[in-house]
């Protein structure tokens, strides 16, 4: 064994890998290590040995002690993309260099105010020949300070100790590779990190060179660039698995955003997305958009003014314009914080993971890079940040996703806060009339979530869409709002009486004194609905000939298990455990996930919980779990996917569940189960575990959100002990539309009679083996839905959680032998439109 002290290659602040902000290094990718903050701009050999690669960015080089541990040094995060500028290498290739030894000279201030980070990492590439391995905390002093001490076993190699290259070679289709930047650390990595998944030898070949693809310095080393052309070389055991593994990620950017393309001129270009449409009224009087916001206003019209700012465009310090913007958003940022803790402490969850994505707007690094690069071409902080933000945020605007492009407001949310600090401009008091219906171009969320609701009854805005953050706090404030209201609606005339229906998404301008006075009677009818189904909350819905159904809740987080007994839930029928994935840089441990399932089932105080198991994917990644980009995420890895290929995060979210089943009822169910095999591998696995921790068997669930499982749902109900139907993913796969497209989003109907087919059909299949199905999708907490849901024999209903009362009132209010006549008739309607008509009809009748 021999102990190699790795000295400290540049002076700074010691910080943990873990703590890197690049998944990459914090998730240990290219190896165990650590991350100096420097404060000098040369970087020096840690240890004795010959260099072995410098990448060509000149950002990055790697050393190999006598041992055969390799030490490789990353200036900065996100540097690559300087293509070099900024970098001054003093040696070559295969230099042999003393400890202490100058390596790199780096342009401090250049690299400072154009990368993300100026943080470096200094990595053990080959760590698994390490046997023990300390590290220094605190500040560290460049040749002087031991960063770390390494005892390795010199005889070991770096190749996988279970590597066999013997046996037939395969070689894969040529890629051009696709990433803008090359084969740089990131891509590295996770191809280094799939190539260690077999046993065979790996290798990526670039025209006459090879490297080995299971190590990160050996395929940067390869100098693989943008647009060329490699293969996968595979000798030994399982090579076409392998390469039908790694081939489609390595075209697809291993984990790189590749959203850019090459036209045949060679330019590389954005592509173009295609703009929403607005719904157009033929009605002068009425004005159409997207329902945000449920409910009905009458009051007069307030429109809100875009908010100005007057600033000098040029400034002469270039210095002296960064320094002022990093302060003005630090501010920010201690602005927000307060604002989120504050939410924390009203118990506001969702507005509080509003503010939380602010905060991570604020330290984007594209946008500061774009800010940096106008100041120092003599632009004030001002301009360069107004710019920057408000660039970005039509970039995304334009994009047909509309939840990425409902960021858009968010962003400018942010660049007006900073502006504001920027100038020293203070908020403006608007004297708000009473009951006052707000017309905007776009309103922030900060702006919304201050809203006065006593005064204010409802808005509309000519931008944003349902999944908006506005929308979602308009929601939680109970004010009614429609969003992409048409243009016009900007030339309305202050007090003009207006009727708002946040349902129907429509605006009526100067509506008659009767229409006006009986909408208000509409209004204190549903406001008297309302309380009489809440006094009734704790009622068992029950219908009127003596058929019970249970009504559970769908939620997001412990406070929301809470909420839900207080409202008369039976218990949860879906707890979205991605909740405990999201917004953080590092997978959630055993223990944390163990402590929330325990809380949610004390909370419950002996009502079932049912656990969704993570589902994410392609089209909601998680920034530690690298995942190629994907040209449909929504026929990609998601789901259960996910799970059965990254084992290690179903395990430790498996025995978290399974440890928290003393505390209660719960049930463990499988997201975006299309196969039978599927199921079968994820059972096995959950019962690995159970008998690792000796506890009791729990029932075991899948999500019916795909059109096989419900069309095999009697052979899928023997593995099983319930279903679940997600409709508003079943309905998206049945009728081939995305339920986010501008375009289409008002056909995608829940209540289509191709939808209830496959419903009947699961449901079917379900009794048939004498299992139990419940609705969890958003047409179960629909009050059109209910009574057809229920004439199909759905045993539950998992509803959003302030719908509870309301729901169990509608179970309330029909006979099981009118249901069962009513999804008869349903079923054979021709469109979700009709079946809509039916119901209001056979309710009426």
């Amino acid at each position: 064994m021999e102990s190699i002290s790795i000295k400290a290659p540049l002076s700074g602040v010691i910080y943990p890998i873990e703590q890197v902000p690049d998944p990459v290094f914090s998730q240990k990718m290219v190896g165990d290590g650590i991350s100096i903050d420097p404060i000098n701009n040369i970087l020096t050999a840690p240890i004795t040995g010959k260099i072995v690669q410098i990448h060509s960015a000149l950002h990055a080089i790697t050393i190999q002690h006598d041992s055969g541990l390799e030490v490789m040094m990353h200036i900065g995060l996100e540097t690559v993309s300087l293509k070099s500028q900024g970098f001054k290498v003093l040696v070559k290739e295969p230099d042999q260099v003393s400890c202490g030894d100058a390596l790199i000279e780096f342009d401090l201030d250049f690299v400072a105010t154009h990368a993300k980070s100026l943080m470096t990492q200094i990595v053990l590439v080959n760590s698994e020949i390490v046997q023990e391995l300390t590290k220094a905390e605190g500040e560290a002093i460049a040749n002087e300070t031991e960063l770390m001490r390494a005892s390795v076993e010199p005889s070991q190699s770096s190749k996988s100790s279970n590597e066999q290259s013997d046996g037939e070679t395969t070689f894969s289709d040529t890629v051009i590779i696709p990433n803008v930047t090359g084969l740089h650390a990131r891509p590295s990595a996770v191809l280094a990190g799939l190539a260690k998944k077999y046993d065979a030898k790996v290798e990526l070949v670039k025209g006459e060179d090879t490297a080995n693809a299971k190590s990160v310095v050996a395929i940067m080393g390869l100098n693989v660039q943008h647009m060329d052309k490699v293969q996968l070389k595979v000798t030994g055991p399982n090579a076409d698995v392998a390469i039908s593994d790694i081939f489609p990620q390595l075209e697809q950017g291993l984990g790189d955003d590749v959203s850019a393309v090459v036209t045949a001129t060679g330019v590389v270009e954005e592509v173009e997305e295609e703009a929403p449409t607005t719904r157009k009224s033929e009605d002068p009087n009425v004005l159409l958009g997207v329902a945000a916001s449920p409910g009905i206003a009458v009051g007069t019209a307030f429109l809100i003014k875009e908010e100005t700012f007057n600033f000098e465009e040029t400034a002469k310090d270039a210095h002296k314009e960064n320094v002022r913007l990093d302060k003005a958003i630090e501010e920010a940022k201690n602005h927000i914080e307060a604002l989120q803790t504050n939410l924390q402490r009203q118990k506001d969850d969702s507005k509080a993971a509003i503010f939380a994505a602010h905060k991570e707007l604020l330290d984007d690094p594209e946008i500061i890079d774009i800010a940096r690069s106008m100041t120092a071409k003599g632009k004030s902080a001002e301009y360069a940040w107004q710019s920057a933000s408000n660039n970005y945020a039509q970039q995304l605007e334009g994009m047909k996703n509309e939840i990425l492009a409902g960021r858009a407001n968010d962003l400018r949310d942010v660049g007006k806060r900073v502006l504001r600090i920027l100038t020293g401009k203070e908020i403006e008091e608007l004297a708000l009339p009473d009951n006052a219906i707000l017309i905007a171009e776009e309103l922030t969320p900060s702006f919304t979530a201050n809203i006065d609701a006593s005064k204010v009854k409802g808005f509309c805005t000519t931008t944003g869409g349902s999944t908006s953050h506005v929308a979602i706090i308009a929601r939680s404030l109970d004010i009614a709002a429609v969003a992409g209201i048409e243009a016009q609606a900007l030339e309305i005339e202050q007090g003009t009486p207006l009727i708002l229906d946040g349902s129907k998404g429509s605006l009526r301008l100067n509506p008659s004194e009767s229409l006006m006075e009986e909408t208000v009677k509409q209004q204190t009818a549903i406001s008297e609905k309302k309380a009489k189904d809440l006094s009734h909350a704790h009622d068992d819905a029950i219908t009127t000939d003596g058929k019970q159904v249970e009504v559970v809740a769908n939620i997001g987080g412990v406070e929301e298990a809470i909420e839900s007994v207080k409202l008369g839930g039976e218990g949860v029928g879906l707890l979205r455990s991605e909740f405990l994935f999201l917004e953080r840089t590092t997978a959630p441990t055993e223990d944390e996930q163990y402590q929330v399932y325990k809380n949610a089932l004390e909370a419950l105080d002996g009502r079932p919980l049912i656990v969704r198991t993570l589902d994410v994917g392609g089209d909601k990644p998680l920034p530690y779990l690298p995942m190629p980009a994907e040209e449909n995420p929504f026929l990609g890895q998601r789901g259960i996917r996910i799970g059965l290929e990254k084992p290690e995060i179903f395990r430790v979210q498996a025995r978290a569940i399974l440890r928290a089943s003393k505390y209660g009822k719960i049930r463990m169910m499988f997201p975006m189960i299309a196969i039978l095999a599927e199921i079968r591998e994820a059972k096995a696995m959950l019962e690995e575990e159970r008998l690792k921790l000796g506890v009791d068997p729990i029932e075991v669930g899948i999500m019916v959100e795909v059109p096989s499982t419900a069309v095999m749902a009697d052979l899928f109900a023997k593995e099983v002990d319930f279903f679940s139907v997600g409709t508003n993913d079943l309905t998206q796969y049945s009728l081939a539309m995305d339920r986010g497209h501008p375009k289409l989003a008002s056909k995608v109907d829940g209540l289509d009679p191709a939808v209830l087919r496959l419903i009947k059909l699961a449901t079917d299949g379900a009794h048939k083996e004498g299992k139990w199905l419940g609705v969890c999708g958003g047409i179960a907490s629909d009050p059109q839905a209910v009574p057809v849901l229920i004439g199909m024999g759905v045993d539950e209903l998992s509803v959003s959680v302030p719908a509870i009362p309301s729901i169990k009132a509608e179970v309330r209010d029909w006979s099981m032998s009118d249901c069962e006549q009513l999804a008869e008739q349903a079923l054979n309607c021709d469109s979700g439109a009709d079946v809509r008509e039916l119901v209001e009809n056979t309710k009426g009748a």
